[in-house]
Formats: C-alpha cells, sequence, structure tokens
C-alpha cells in the first residue's frame, strides 16, 4: 500500500467498475434522492435562513443553484449553503464505522461543481460516489480516537471526500490531485463541542466549501505539500489518527457505502434499532404494562433523557421514542417530534415503564426489546441497522420518507433523481423548495 494520499488520489481518477461498483452507485442514487429531501425540508430551518442571507449580500457569479433561493450562487457559496441546510436537520446519511455524515460534505460539493461545468448526471453520480466512499475509507483510519479527541469525521473526513468529487468532476491530473488532498488537509476542520448548535450542520457546509475551494485550486496550479494527510506534522499525526491501514483495503473492489445507513426516524440515530426492533410486535399500546430497552452502553449519554421538556430532547429520548412508537405516532415525519409530544400526558406515563438497560454485548448499531402486556404475555425482538438489506428495500423505505416530509413534491423529485439524475431538473426543484 501506498500513502494515505496515494491511495486517495488513485480512487479518485480511477474508473467505477463491475458488479460491486453497480450496486455502489445504485445506493449512491438512492443517498442522493434522501439528501436532495432533507436538503428541499431544511430550507426552513434558522442556520440555512442565515446561510443563504449571508451568501446573497456577499453576491457573485450565477455558477450554481441553492436550496431555497430562486438565483444562483458562486459555486463555493452554493457547497456551503446547501451543505449547511442538508444537515441543518440531522435527518440525513450515516455510517457507523466512518462515524459521521458522508452525504451532506460529499454531495453539495459534486452538486455546484456538476452544474456549473454542466456535467451529465452520471459523471455527478460517479463522482460523489467515489467522494462518499473516500470520505467512509479516511473516516475510518481516523477512527474512534480522532473523534474521542473531539473532532468531527461530518467535517474532517467529509472534507476529503468534498474534495475527491470535486476534483474528479474537474478532471483533475494525479498531480493536481495530491496537491488538492494536501491542500485540504490544512483546511478540514470541525468539533465535537458544536454539537446541539449550528455548528454542527455547518460543519457539513464547511467541508463541501473545502471540497471546491482546493479542487479549483489545484486545477489553477495552487502548490500544496504532496502527503499533507500523514506526512510529520500532517491531518492524521496533528489530529490523533488512529491510522488504521486496513481501512483502505480493497480500495476500488469492495465499496463500504453498500453498509450506509439511511435515518428513517426523525430522531438520534442511537434510537433507530429500537424503533425497527418495536416495529416487529403488533400490540396496543394502552394493553402494555412495560417495555425493557437494551442497547450498547454509548447511547445511555447520547439518546436517553428520560423525561424529555420539549420536541428536540424527545428526539433524544429512547423511553419516550418507544412510547410514541408504540402508540403509532409516525417516528418518521419531522412533525411528529413537538412540544405538545413531549408533554403529551399518555405517552409520558408509557414512558415512563420503559427501562433502558445498557449491555456491553449489544453492538452499537443493535438494539432488542421486550414488551410485556398488563395479561402477562411477553413479546422480544431485535434488531440490527448494519443488516444486509437489498436495494430494492431501500429504494422503498427512502421514496416513502421523502413522500412523509415532501408530501406532493415528492413524486418529482423521486423522478428526478431516478437511477441517473437530471442535474438541471434536480437543481430546480432545489430552487423551488
Amino acid at each position: 500500500m501506498g500513502t494515505v494520499t496515494e491511495e486517495l488520489t488513485r480512487f479518485g481518477i480511477g474508473s467505477v467498475k463491475g458488479q460491486a461498483g453497480h450496486d455502489a452507485r445504485e445506493v449512491m442514487a438512492l443517498s442522493l434522492l434522501d439528501w436532495a429531501s432533507v436538503t428541499m425540508a431544511g430550507v426552513g430551518e434558522p442556520v440555512a435562513r442565515i446561510m443563504r442571507e449571508m451568501a446573497v449580500d456577499d453576491g457573485g457569479g450565477a455558477q450554481a443553484s441553492v436550496a431555497g433561493l430562486t438565483r444562483k450562487l458562486p459555486v463555493r457559496a452554493a457547497a456551503m449553503v446547501n451543505g449547511t441546510t442538508s444537515h441543518a436537520l440531522d435527518y440525513d446519511d450515516t455510517h457507523f464505522a466512518h462515524i459521521g455524515h458522508p452525504s451532506v460534505a460529499v454531495v453539495p460539493a459534486a452538486l455546484a461543481i456538476a452544474e456549473w461545468i454542466e456535467a451529465p448526471g452520471a459523471d455527478l453520480l460517479d463522482a460523489a460516489l467515489v467522494g462518499v466512499e473516500g470520505s467512509i475509507r479516511l473516516g475510518r483510519w481516523l477512527g474512534r480516537s480522532h473523534y474521542q479527541t473531539g473532532f468531527h469525521q461530518t467535517a474532517t473526513a467529509g472534507a476529503f471526500g468534498a474534495t475527491l468529487a470535486a476534483g474528479r468532476l474537474l478532471a483533475l491530473s494525479a498531480r493536481q490531485m495530491t496537491h488538492a488532498l494536501g491542500l485540504c488537509a490544512t483546511r478540514a476542520s470541525g468539533l465535537k463541542s458544536q454539537f446541539g448548535t449550528m455548528g454542527k450542520p455547518y460543519h457539513a457546509g464547511l467541508a463541501a466549501q473545502t471540497g471546491v475551494e482546493v479542487a479549483r485550486a489545484a486545477k489553477a496550479g495552487f502548490v500544496s505539500t504532496l502527503d499533507g494527510i500523514e506526512g510529520p506534522q500532517g491531518f492524521g499525526p496533528t489530529h490523533a489518527a488512529q491510522a488504521d491501514e486496513t481501512a483502505f483495503d480493497g480500495l476500488g473492489q469492495t465499496w463500504d457505502i453498500l453498509s450506509i445507513s439511511h435515518k428513517f426516524h426523525a430522531c438520534c440515530h442511537g434510537i433507530h434499532a429500537m424503533l425497527e426492533a418495536l416495529a416487529q410486535i403488533d400490540c396496543a399500546a394502552p394493553d402494555v404494562a412495560e417495555v425493557q430497552v437494551w442497547t450498547h452502553p454509548r447511547w445511555m449519554s447520547v439518546c436517553n433523557i428520560p423525561h424529555p421538556k420539549t420536541g428536540l430532547e424527545v428526539k433524544f429520548s429512547l423511553a419516550h421514542c418507544a412510547a410514541m412508537a408504540l402508540s403509532g405516532v409516525e417516528t418518521s415525519a419531522l412533525d411528529s417530534f413537538t412540544d405538545e409530544i413531549a408533554g403529551d400526558t399518555f405517552l409520558s406515563a408509557l414512558a415512563s415503564r420503559v427501562h433502558v438497560v445498557a449491555d456491553d454485548n449489544i453492538a452499537e448499531t443493535a438494539s432488542r426489546v421486550e414488551v410485556t402486556l398488563r395479561s402477562g404475555a411477553a413479546f422480544s425482538a431485535e434488531h440490527n441497522l448494519n443488516h444486509a438489506t437489498t436495494i430494492g428495500d431501500r429504494r422503498e423505505r427512502i421514496e416513502a420518507k421523502c413522500e412523509a416530509i415532501l408530501g406532493v413534491r415528492a413524486a418529482s423529485l423521486i423522478d428526478a433523481v431516478g437511477s441517473l439524475p437530471d442535474v438541471p431538473t434536480l437543481c430546480g426543484l432545489l430552487r423551488s423548495a
């Protein structure tokens, strides 16, 4: 294996081929649909509005589309605003091994460049795929040590993925791509201390903008270090990288994107496995006497708020979300997580009978539940989000999610993305969001 920069450079400018590549491309198309759905749904969020207004005030050439804005903006601004907007609801895809959100960092960069240079949908899709896969692999290389130190892989590894995507669309040479990645190493940033604030979605915008800027700079002849990722005082050594060399095994032949996880519930991803397990149990909420939930210990400090007071806190409450699911409340709908839901007396009473237990033997992506009825009957189920699912099943659920959050606008978006995106139509839909 060469250096990390060499591996990413070869991958970034190489071809996508074979059945595994075909399947990965299909999953990327679904991630693009998922990304566009949550971006259009997020245009009303305060952080999205602020970013749009700032970008409009700055002005510049009409190069690329921005969600919720009729006029076009410079490609860097479009990538920044769309990246931030797409992560505003925190309802976008994730990858547990990557420890981050891949698409929100990569797709905005790829789409801005693709629209600007009038690239065909196939080129956009391949660029996004290479960028997402590259960011996942680098996220794995950076590892848990990078994350636990306080860095956010969505922003850090995501910036390198955005660089690969933008550089591929701009047809960078191997040397130019190397310089772009080296330049990215001095630009990538994002701290976990921003979680819970507007700074978290801003991370995705920063990563997307960085990718666009450094790829364009390299194309213009900008020279950077040739080993900015793992070289002396490079990004890895200075950012607590675990430096797991196996992260790049099979790069280009096997695809980590196939295990990407799409969110089908509008709450913390640590709650999703429990909700999927509860969906396997058919019972009436008034008949429930007690619920036991077993989850990985890491989620106890993330999404185990016992008595949520607001809709936002409900998104981080295993007990309250369990009560909602058992009561038939649609957890995929954004408007289900309201202050009224938090204060609902029936749901609160049911949530008080939900007991959450930490279990080291359960994977971070899994959960086990047991529902005991007043009659004494008991039902159990478990689910692991990492279990393989067919592309057809993914498509069905992502399209249903799109319809749930966009309503009548969903059909046009689904048609525009398809298996091969229509870039002008997709961008037009984003502008009209």
